[in-house]
Formats: structure tokens, C-alpha cells, sequence
């Protein structure tokens, strides 16, 4: 009789406590939200040259992008040659981030000496140009 009656007892007692399992899925959702940094596009497609020289640069930079027109775009919006130095200095306010310019092969090198010389001017400590790799 005691042995039927202890697993029995043992039986009732085998329940799962998923309160911890639940509470550490949240915290790591919410350590992955905050640790993710969110690439901004230019929002325009440009066809950039190749390079061989060309290298992956970091992911928390400031796009912008010169179409074959010569418009001069971020975040999707046209913001022209001065529109470059206010938003890089506003961006570039905490921390330096490096500028990557996006330029499309047909467009105007003066175009593009100019955004560089805004961008400068907008306390950029580091500013690129966007290539494509070339294939060998």
C-alpha cells in the first residue's frame, strides 16, 4: 500500500514551472531589440561603380546618395548640396559617424566634390564613396 500511495503522490507533483522559461525568452527579446542597430537606406537606387580596392565600411554611417540627375538624397528625400552640412552636423553631434556616399556613374563629379566639401565642412570625420566590388 505504501508504495502505490508514494508514486501516486509523486505523480501529482510533477508540474512544470514555465514562469522562469517565459521571463528570460523577454529579456532576451527585448536585449536583441536594443542592441540592434538600424540601417537607414537613402531610399533611391543609384548605379555605383567597381572597385577593386573597395571594402565593407561600418553600419552606423549616414547615407547619402547622388543620383545621374544630380540630386542629392536621404532617408528617401531630395535634400539638395546645402541640405548635406546641417544634417551631418545635427547626425554627427554625439558621436562621429563616418559619411558613405552612394554617387551613380553618370552623374556630375562636381556634384560629388561638393556634397564631400559639405559634408566636411558638416564636422564629418570620415567620408567614402560607395562602389561595388569588382568581379575578377
Amino acid at each position: 500500500m505504501r508504495y502505490r500511495r508514494a508514486i501516486v503522490e509523486a505523480e501529482e507533483n510533477t508540474e512544470v514551472n514555465v514562469s522562469p522559461l517565459i521571463d528570460m525568452v523577454f529579456i532576451l527579446l527585448i536585449f536583441f531589440i536594443v542592441t540592434t542597430v538600424f540601417v537607414e537606406e537613402t531610399g533611391t537606387e543609384v548605379d555605383k561603380p567597381q572597385a577593386v580596392s573597395a571594402q565593407a565600411l561600418e553600419k552606423n554611417s549616414i547615407l547619402i546618395a547622388i543620383t545621374a540627375k544630380g540630386q542629392v538624397v536621404y532617408g528617401g528625400k531630395e535634400i539638395g548640396v546645402g541640405g548635406v552640412r546641417p544634417l551631418v552636423s545635427r547626425l554627427c553631434r554625439e558621436e562621429a559617424m563616418p559619411v558613405i556616399i552612394q554617387v551613380d556613374k553618370a552623374a556630375d563629379a562636381g556634384v560629388l566634390v561638393r556634397v564631400i566639401d559639405e559634408a566636411k565642412l558638416g564636422k564629418a570625420k570620415n567620408v567614402s564613396i560607395a562602389t561595388d566590388p569588382a568581379s575578377s
